[in-house]
């Protein structure tokens, strides 16, 4: 039998995916509530693109509080760089939304479209892959993360020895997973 190409499709997921077939338990209400939860991530994917387009181009928007204005506002305005992958290993990886370091401080900001509320871990995480993967000491530099969410700006200046456990993590845990796939 000669199957149907489906080219367009390639690398991207259906919503009622044999992959995750759950939804098949699913009653009305919670197919609604997991819908709108999927459509939210697509829909901050999308506002991720937009927002790096916007940085990258240097197109500032009106000066209100809203996150994604801030967001932008903010990524030109300290001159930083969209969508840099961080790399200590293929165990340990992660991509900023918007990172910058300069004079010795680095800043990493995140913009978040959930209501859940964002934790200031993801961007610890990213401060110890840069000090990893540039050879920086938490204690030789100054930190500023930044969570863009609800229309606020959560700021948080980590202290270096947390920086350094979770460096320690990514080291030993790296190391560990390494020996696992052996």
């Amino acid at each position: 039998m000669k199957f149907n190409r489906h080219s367009t499709l390639e690398g991207i997921h259906a919503f009622l995916s044999p992959s995750k077939y759950s939804w098949i338990n699913y009653d009305d209400e919670k197919l609604d509530f997991v819908y709108a939860n999927w459509r939210a991530s697509q829909q901050g994917t999308e506002l991720h693109e937009l927002a790096a387009k916007l940085i990258n181009l240097g197109v500032k928007l009106p000066k209100i509080n809203k996150t994604l204005n801030m967001y932008v506002n903010d990524g030109i305005g300290f001159r930083m760089s969209t969508e840099v992958c961080l790399f200590h290993s293929l165990n340990a990886f992660g991509t900023a939304d918007a990172i910058s370091f300069k004079n010795k401080l680095l800043r990493i900001h995140d913009l978040k479209n959930g209501r859940t509320p964002a934790s200031m871990k993801q961007l610890e995480v990213y401060a110890a892959l840069f000090c990893l993967e540039y050879g920086f000491n938490p204690r030789d530099i100054e930190i500023e993360l930044r969570i863009y969410q609800l229309d606020e700006v959560l700021v948080e200046n980590p202290a270096p020895e947390d920086i350094f456990f979770i460096m320690e993590r990514i080291v030993v845990f790296d190391k560990r997973i390494n020996e696992l796939k052996e």
